[in-house]
C-alpha cells in the first residue's frame, strides 16, 4: 500500500488505515526497528512481565540465575556499603 508521509514539526508521519490497525492490535502504541533499508513497525507489549516466565526458565537452563550475591552475606552489617 503506498501512502505519503506527513510533517510534523521537523518529523515526518505517516497514517494507518484503521483496518490495518485492527488486524495488528495496534492501540495506542508502537515498536519501530529498523531492518536494513526497512522500518517495521509492531504492535506493542502493554502487558507488564509477559513471557517473564519463559525467559527465568530460560536462564536457568543456561544457568544464567546464580545470585551475584550471596544469601550468607549480612546486609545489616554496619561494615556493609550500598
Amino acid at each position: 500500500m503506498k501512502t505519503s508521509l506527513v510533517a510534523i514539526g521537523n518529523s515526518k508521519g505517516i497514517r494507518i488505515p484503521k483496518i490495518i490497525l485492527e488486524q495488528c492490535h495496534i492501540k495506542k502504541f508502537v515498536d519501530l526497528e529498523v531492518q536494513e533499508d526497512r522500518i517495521l513497525i509492531k504492535s506493542y507489549n502493554e502487558i507488564p512481565r509477559k513471557n517473564w516466565d519463559k525467559e527465568f526458565h530460560k536462564m536457568h537452563k543456561n544457568q544464567d540465575d546464580r545470585l551475584f550475591i550471596s544469601d550468607s552475606i549480612d546486609v545489616n552489617d554496619k561494615d556493609w556499603v550500598w
